[in-house]
């Protein structure tokens, strides 16, 4: 059966099919700069990569050339062959704890739960409406970011703040890259051989999370109300105080959604040290860079704060922490230092094998601890587009 996984934002769509349940990836592609003149889109199949351009006013158009694509390159002889199509959806409120078949109350409830995620949902919804246009008889699903942390309980996910807030407008931690961590908690599951598995998951790229998992299910995590919560990334500042945006928007004359921009866009990394990829900030402080090196410091330092918080939450009883997204995946340095700094935990790098592991060195994933740490530590690459596809399958499958 192909399934067709879709990842559709403001102007761009990525898109992936897949062969299940043999889980072989078919084809793979990514439209950018949707609605702009110098629009491009990339597709890799049979190995083979190949790059083309055309303006695209909208997504739509852009669905267009994801069919072309899939009938020139003979991943289907014809589109009846795609069984499924499953969407990347990120925000499903307190409504969605597991992936669903888009109807009609679906795409409103994605409408209304647009005030949550603005950035997000019009480019979701954008690629939903072109998909059913192109694939008007082929079961839609939608994959929430959201979804994998509503087992949270009560005291992970209340704010301290009015409980009128959340009863009237929902203000509470929702959690994001979701379906990240519930990829890797199943495959640690498998690799463990336990269901009951209690798991740091540090989903760590230019976007950060860091998930609790007690007894195989999220207890906690660091992102939010937004992804704005929680850990410092590569352009937004993650947790700060507060009465930060009123003071800011006092001095400098601002509106407030001009400084939540900049907390977005121009912090973390960014901020600091004017980089906010992590390979140029690495390469700032090999030659120097005084702000590279605090902006490294500041990074680590609360990657190692929420460890140490979900630590003691799971009273100690950790399966394992794992590394896992751009950076957790492929920076034996950044985690170098992490470990470094949970030598307290009794916790340490086997540093020969942590040196070996990136996607591009000789090893994608294992154990970096040494055998004598209290906590297993390992890198484990994370799907996204296959657990999509995984759970697409299942409910078109039923």
């Amino acid at each position: 059966m192909k399934i067709l996984c879709v990842n559709a934002g403001s102007s761009s769509l990525k898109f992936q099919v897949y062969e299940m349940p043999e889980e072989k990836v078919l084809i793979n592609g990514y439209v950018e700069k949707i609605g702009a003149e110098d629009c491009f889109w990339t597709v890799k199949v049979n190995g083979e990569k190949i790059k083309k351009s055309k303006y695209l006013k909208n997504h739509t158009e852009a669905a267009k050339v994801l069919i072309d694509e899939l009938l020139e390159n003979k991943v289907v002889e014809s589109l009846d062959e795609i069984k499924g199509v499953g969407h990347r959806t990120v925000h499903g409120a307190e409504k969605y704890s597991d992936s669903v078949l888009i109807t009609e109350e679906v795409i409103n409830d994605l409408k209304e739960f647009t005030k949550f995620a603005p950035l997000h949902h019009p480019g979701n919804l954008a690629g939903i409406s072109a998909m059913q246009e192109a694939f008007p008889n082929v079961p839609m699903v939608a994959v929430f970011d959201t979804a994998f942390h509503q087992t949270m309980p009560k005291q992970s996910y209340i704010y301290p703040v009015p409980m009128e807030w959340y009863e009237k407008y929902g203000v509470r931690k929702y959690g994001f890259h979701g379906t990240s961590h519930k990829y890797i908690t199943l495959e640690m599951k498998k690799k463990l051989n336990k269901e009951d598995v209690n798991l740091i998951v540090c989903h760590i790229g230019s976007g950060s999370s860091i998930a609790c998992v007690k007894e195989g299910k999220c207890y906690d995590t660091t992102m939010g109300l937004t992804p704005l919560d929680g850990l410092m990334m590569g352009t937004r500042s993650g947790s700060i105080d507060p009465s930060i945006i009123e003071y800011i928007c006092k001095e400098t004359n601002s509106e407030m959604k001009d400084v939540c921009n900049d907390l977005n866009k121009k912090s973390g990394y960014l901020g600091v040290c004017g980089q906010a990829d992590c390979r140029d900030v690495e390469d700032l402080m090999a030659n120097g860079d005084e702000n590279a090196k605090l902006a490294y410091e500041m990074y680590t330092d609360r990657v190692v704060k929420y460890i140490g918080e979900y630590y003691l939450k799971l009273d100690g009883k950790v399966d394992a922490i794992v590394f896992t997204a751009g950076i957790g995946e492929n920076g034996p340095m950044f985690r170098s230092l992490v470990l470094r700094k949970l030598n307290a935990l009794g916790i340490y790098e086997n540093e020969e094998v942590n040196n070996k592991i990136a996607g591009f060195l000789s090893m994608s994933e294992g154990k970096i601890s040494t055998d004598d740490s209290s906590v297993d530590v390992v890198v484990l690459p994370t799907n996204e587009e296959l657990m999509i596809v995984k759970d697409t399958y299942k409910l078109v499958s039923e």
